[in-house]
């Protein structure tokens, strides 16, 4: 799976990347780091690990303003493939795909194993969702978590909650 530094020494991704195992982070240049798991929801599939260095941190945008037709790239590691990257567009905003009343990113930017928990990341390099999931016989359906959610849930992290 992927993730993402968003705040001082604070990794985002999802609750199902590391799920029954011990997580690691490695980072562009091949170096391990250790993780705790500060907060997991597994409703939601968002999961915050303290990463045990200091490491630059992702800028977060703002998921309230994006646009459907906006150009977005995932990052990621889909079928082992490390540090990948894929375009696409924004298919639609609020989407709901299941029972849970969560809403979605939709993109058509494709999503496989692997990239789950990675950012979807705007032309200014903004992060804008976390990468989640994909409907299964479907190209070019893919769903992410809106940032402004993750925001939230990284902020309950950071204050024990």
């Amino acid at each position: 799976g992927s993730g993402v530094v968003l705040d001082d020494g604070y990794v985002i991704t999802n609750s199902h990347v590391v799920n029954g195992m011990s997580a690691q982070v490695v980072d562009y240049n091949g170096n391990s780091y250790g993780v705790d798991v500060i907060k997991r929801d597994t409703t939601n599939d968002m999961l915050v690990l303290k990463l045990n260095a200091n490491v630059p941190k992702s800028t977060m945008g703002n998921s309230d303003v994006i646009k459907v037709g906006e150009k977005v790239i995932a990052v990621g590691n889909p079928g082992g493939f490390k540090f990948s990257v894929t375009e696409g567009i924004i298919s639609a905003i609020n989407r709901q795909v299941d029972n849970s009343g969560q809403r979605f990113i939709q993109t058509d930017v494709p999503i496989n194993p692997g990239n789950s928990g990675g950012p979807l990341v705007n032309k200014r390099g903004e992060v804008i969702g976390i990468n989640t999931k994909k409907i299964a016989g479907y190209e070019g359906l893919g769903f992410a978590i809106p940032i402004n959610q993750v925001k939230d849930f990284l902020e309950q992290a950071k204050n024990g909650q």
